[in-house]
């Protein structure tokens, strides 16, 4: 492969020279400009991208930290992130955790190793010192709130968001309220499982484990939540759905189990995903696509420890 001495032989100029013309450095005469080019055509010369990014002390890359790639929620982050990328001049390295620790470590040592120049972790199994033991690597972004914290988050507010769709089924009269999430673990699982509780003391109601539905992630997993509540002797009258695609599922099921929806079973999923509005499913609108593009650019900015809030707001349709 021909390197940048070789061109300057070929050309019979100096190697500044050469440097000048791949540049599009203004002070360089059209002759010696001329002659770089011939020889650039002649050799089939090829930068060396690599060298390239070491000398501007960039890559241009920014990973990205998913838990499943094939999931509508992080395929839409992706997306936002995506355009957002296109138009910065940067690509996207995704790595697809499957809620491992060590694929999560993985994306952390190419940042510690300067193979990419942030990384944005969308939702996270390691454990906070893990993080904040790679932070003077370069700008690590998460997809939840970090208030308090040195690091830079986009994140919705999970524990108001369930408080106000509790309440909001409360004064539809229900009083036996459960929910289902995806991940115990999680710190957005958390918020909403002490929002949960609150809701439960502040309105003098009381706690009824079976109504907790964890673990669901997929549609199929719809059937399953339908068949635990067809087993309990007091079901749960309406149910908050951490995810618009088992929301989908309940509704497919009931319709097959002849379970009204919503007279004996109210619904509220989340994301505002495509099938719930095919579905007539009420949900909370996370305004994904734009949340993906927030969390880019606070990558690529570089804006220590600052937080984004993302507003939501409900949709209501038919499953309440």
């Amino acid at each position: 492969m021909t390197n940048i001495r070789e061109l300057a032989k070929m050309a019979g100029v100096s190697v500044t020279t050469v440097s000048r013309v791949l540049n599009n450095h203004p002070y360089v005469s059209e002759e010696k400009r001329n002659a770089v080019l011939a020889a650039i055509q002649e050799s089939n010369y090829q930068p060396n991208i690599n060298a390239i990014h070491l000398s501007m002390g960039k890559t241009f890359l920014v990973g990205v930290v998913v838990p499943f790639i094939d999931h509508p929620y992080f395929a839409l982050l992706i997306k936002g992130m995506a355009i957002e990328a296109l138009e910065n001049n940067y690509k996207l390295v995704l790595f697809q955790s499957n809620y491992e620790e060590s694929k999560e470590l993985e994306a952390l040592q190419m940042l510690k190793q300067k193979q990419i120049d942030t990384l944005i972790i969308c939702s996270r199994i390691c454990c906070w010192s893990t993080i904040e033991e790679f932070t003077p690597y370069g700008p690590i972004v998460l997809c939840e709130d970090t208030r308090g914290k040195n690091i830079a988050s986009t994140y919705v507010d999970h524990y108001k968001t369930f408080i106000f769709a509790l309440e909001y089924l409360y004064h539809k009269g229900h009083r036996k309220i459960g929910y289902s999430i995806g991940r115990k673990s999680g710190s957005n699982s958390k918020f909403r499982a002490m929002a949960y509780k609150d809701f439960l003391k502040d309105y003098h109601l009381p706690n009824n484990p079976s109504y907790i539905f964890e673990q669901y992630l997929n549609f199929e997993d719809g059937e399953q939540i339908i068949a635990r509540i067809k087993q309990m002797t007091d079901p749960p009258t309406a149910l908050l759905i951490t995810s618009d695609e088992v929301a989908a599922g309940i509704v497919t099921c009931a319709q097959q189990q002849n379970i009204s929806i919503p007279g004996d079973l109210a619904l509220i999923g989340f994301n505002n995903q495509p099938i719930a509005k095919m579905m007539n499913i009420t949900t909370i609108d996370i305004p994904l696509v734009e949340m993906g593009r927030k969390l880019f650019l606070q990558g690529i900015v570089d804006n220590e420890a600052s937080y984004q809030e993302i507003p939501v707001t409900l949709i209501e349709r038919q499953t309440v």
